[in-house]
Formats: C-alpha cells, structure tokens, sequence
C-alpha cells in the first residue's frame, strides 16, 4: 500500500534545485521529455504527474498496464515511470514491496532505475533529473555519432582482431551493448584484454565524445580508494589541503570502468551504490551534495563474482546492477586461432616503434607460430604482447625469428592433448555427417587464419600460398564469416593497387 508523496517546493532552495543547476535543466529542457506515468493508484499517480508538470515536464497517466501499452504505440515517450507488475517496457520502476529481490528482479527485467514506495517529492525529482539528463546526452551524442558515420570512410572503422567462435560472441553482445546506456559487467583472466573490451564498448557508446575512466580498485588501499573516486573536501583528511573532486566526477556524461570491482571493501560498494541510485556524489568529509554525475558503469573481475555475493564479500543488489549485460573474454588458450594474428599485428606494431625508419620488417617461422599457438599463456595477451616486443627489440632487421629467437619459458601445454580427446568424445557423440562437417570447419578456420596471417593480409599472395585461385579463397572466407562486415570479428585488408606487397597496416585487436 503506497502513500501520497511528501509535498515539496522546487524553489525554495533545497536539494532538487541544487540537482537542476548542477545538470543544467530548466523548465524548457523538460518540456521536450515527453514522460508516462502508470500506476492503479490513484492518488499516487496524480501526485507524481502533479510533481512533475510542477517542475515542467510534459506528463501524461495511465492506471491500466495495457492501457500504457496501447499509449505508447501511439506515441514515443522518453520515460516510463510504472510500477514493478504492470508492464513489460523499459521504465523506472516504482513498487509498494521495497526489498533487495525486488530491486534485483525489476533490474533483471531491463528498468532503468528503481523507485521503492513510499518516496519523496524529493527523491522523484532527483531520479527524474538523472533520467532526463541520460536522455538529453543520449540524443546529442547519437546526433553527433550520425554526424560522424556519414563523414567517416568505412576504410577508417575500428577493425577487430580475432575469428575464434569465444571471442566473436564476446564482440557481437559488445557491439549490440555499446549504444545503450546498460551497465556491463566483464569477467576473464588477467591479461585476456577486458579493460579493451571496456574501451571498445564506450568508442562506440552515445558517450565516445566522453571521458573513459579507470580505476583499479584492487591497487589502492580503502582510504586512497574512497578518496580517488568520491573526491574529498579540504581538511576531510591529513594532506587534503584542497577540494578534489573525485573519478565520478571526471567520469561525468562518460564511463567510468571499475576494475576488480569484487576487491571493493563493503563500505565504498555501499556508497558506490548510492551513486548508481540516485547520481548523487558526496567527497570524503562533506555533509552536502557536491556534484550529480550521469555515468555509464563498467565493472569487471578476473575472479567469480557470483562466489563473491555467495561469500557476502560483494552486495547482491551492487551486483545486479552493474551485470546487466555480462560478457566473458576467453583466455587465449582457449583461442589459439587467434595467435597468429596477434602475433603479426604486435610484431608490425613494436618494430615502428622500436626501429629506425625503414629498417626492414622481421619474419615469423612457421615453426615459430607453430611454438606460439601450441604456448599455455598463462599471461594471455598480455603475455604474448610482451613475448613479441622482446622479439621486436632485439631481432635483426629482414631476418626469420625461430622458435628459440622467442623467449618463452620451457613449460608445455598440457591442454592440447586434453583438448583433443575432448573433442573426439564429442564427435563420438554425434553422427558421422555431424562430426566430419564440425572437423572440417574447424580446420578451414584455422587454416584460413595462418594462410591470411602469413600472407600480409594480401588475397594474391594468400592464394599462391594456398595454391587455389582468388574465387575459391574468398568463398571460404565468407563461408566462415572472415569478410568486410561490421559485424564480423575480423575484417580483410584495404584493397591496393599493388597486389604483390603486404597491406601498409595491420588490423587492430580489441584484445
């Protein structure tokens, strides 16, 4: 059973105007936000449209979930406000059961923030505030990113690098989370690319034109931790001999990524959660609001966060709010198809910029991206990044690296005889068409992966390679989704006029 809201005046100087400054909102911004309100009760209903036609907001009610339905494909709205059981839409929810499962579960159902009954005037007008303030950043940044792809070369598109079936799955759900404003929560070993991952998604957000913030929160002790995000007030603390604002702030109409999210002390998730709430930044030693904030969250962990919320070392509801999108990056093992790619894109990266100007590039082995692929990579890319600077530093220039040129400790790979008998257990199970087509497949991909890595990425010489004609290599690349497509993982080279050199660049990976 929900009450009537608290009365409120915007004007009288309290906390909602201090928000409106602080966003930058007047009445007229407002009134272009179109907002539904959907509840059966009445007097709660009226009192939030009341509420919000007072601070200028275009307003319209429904006391009937299908009704809204029936109003929403007759008109765009910017917000729904609804409550938890009355609709399938993307809203702020409202509902009369407060309870961390009932905010985990309208989280679950893709609402955009949460509003336990009863509530403020208050607390209406400074969620309302945030919403609108996504609302108004979303619209100019995709203006301003229509802008952009219209002027922009496809030749210039950010190109991925990777065609294992893992790591493609990890791009595709990146690539369909980037324009939503959804918190995502990444998982993976160390070094296996994450925060990239987390810059890929924010270069193509609404908020590219933003700030990327990272903080590590497993590298600073709790004191430093709490300070560096929240900011603090002069005197908060021996040495605080200024304000400072906090990584919140800076992130402000950006994204902030938050790595080792699960090495949070409770006490800064707590405060941590407020801010995700209701977007309102208190610096260490301060008794008022310092700042609004409208920020896109990015967590990730190389650990299991799920045992974190089971161990009590992580808080569920914090958990549930930033993994509305999860995504795992496999380990590099686990995709050595990838290796080659890798290997030659660090390679042509660490010689410009380690050598002189036109000292001629070094060479690969076969039996040197045969060691590399067969390698654990306990590291993962990070590893393998590092492996292949060293051989960029060191190598002579136009010479062949050989497996012993790379400094790889003297540890085997245990996986790939595990691995195999893996898989034939698995092929035993299917039937023979099944099992031959799958063995097939996986041996065209990786074949093709070597051949166009070995070759530069140029199609005539990956053909002679092949010994097979242009026509047949480009239908097993297209077969296997290795073409010019935005939404493939990798994509082949810039045509030249010169088909008999290497392409002049190497594509960049995402990890």
């Amino acid at each position: 059973m929900s009450t009537p809201l608290a009365s409120h005046n915007p004007g009288n100087g309290s906390e909602p105007s201090n928000v409106n400054a602080l966003l930058g909102m007047g009445p007229e911004t407002k009134a272009r936000i179109r907002t539904l309100v959907v509840d059966d009760e009445h007097t709660l209903r009226e009192s939030c449209a009341s509420v919000l036609r007072l601070e200028g907001y275009d307003v319209t009610v429904s006391g009937r979930g299908q009704e809204a339905l029936e109003i929403l494909k007759r008109r765009p709205f910017d917000i729904v406000l609804s409550d938890l059981y009355m609709s399938q839409v993307d809203v702020i929810v409202m509902t009369g059961n407060p309870s961390v499962e009932s905010s985990v579960e309208a989280l679950r159902q893709g609402a955009w923030d949460y509003l336990p009954k009863p509530f403020s005037a208050q607390h209406l007008q400074i969620t309302m505030g945030r919403a609108t303030h996504t609302v108004l950043v979303g619209q100019e940044t995709r203006d301003r990113q229509e802008d952009a792809d219209r002027d922009e070369a496809p030749a210039d598109k950010a190109t991925l690098l990777g065609t294992s079936l893992a790591f493609r799955k990890a791009i595709e759900l990146a690539r369909r989370v980037a324009p939503t404003d959804a918190s995502v929560f990444i998982t993976g070993e160390s070094g296996s690319g994450k925060e990239m991952i987390a810059q890929f998604i924010h270069q193509h957000s609404r908020r590219s034109s933003r700030p990327f913030v990272a903080v590590n929160c497993a590298a600073l002790p709790e004191p430093l931790l709490e300070s560096e995000m929240f900011g603090h007030r002069k005197g908060a603390f021996t040495g605080a001999v200024r304000d400072k604002p906090g990584l919140l702030e800076t992130a402000n109409g950006g994204t902030l990524f938050l790595d080792e999210l699960v090495e949070m002390s409770k006490p800064i998730q707590a405060k941590l959660l407020r801010v995700i709430q209701d977007g309102v930044v208190r610096r260490v030693g301060s008794e008022t609001t310092d700042a609004v904030v409208n920020v896109r969250f990015i967590a990730a962990t190389n650990g299991d966060p799920e045992a974190a919320v089971q161990a009590g070392t992580m808080r569920e509801d914090l958990y549930y709010r930033l993994r509305v999108v999860p995504i795992h990056v496999p380990p590099l093992r686990e995709r050595p198809e990838d290796i080659p790619l890798l290997a030659e894109y660090f390679l042509s990266t660490y010689w410009v910029r380690h050598r002189r100007k036109g000292e001629t590039f070094p060479k690969l082995s076969d039996g040197a991206i045969r060691t590399l692929c067969t390698h654990p990579w306990r590291g993962n890319v990070r590893e393998l990044q590092n492996v292949i600077e060293h051989v960029a530093v060191l190598t002579e220039p136009g010479s062949v690296i050989r497996p012993e040129d790379l400094p790889l400790t003297a540890e085997t790979r245990p996986a790939v005889g595990t691995n195999a008998a893996s898989l034939i257990s698995t092929l035993l199970e299917e039937s023979y068409h099944v099992a031959r087509e799958r063995v097939i497949a996986q041996f065209e991909m990786q074949y093709l992966t070597w051949l166009l890595s070995r070759a530069g990425g140029n199609m005539s010489k990956a053909a002679r390679i092949a010994g097979v004609d242009r026509t047949t290599l480009y239908r097993l690349m297209e077969r296997h989704g290795l073409q010019r497509s935005p939404n493939a993982a990798w994509v082949v080279e810039r045509e030249t006029v010169d088909e008999t050199e290497p392409a002049a660049s190497a594509p960049q990976p995402a990890a």
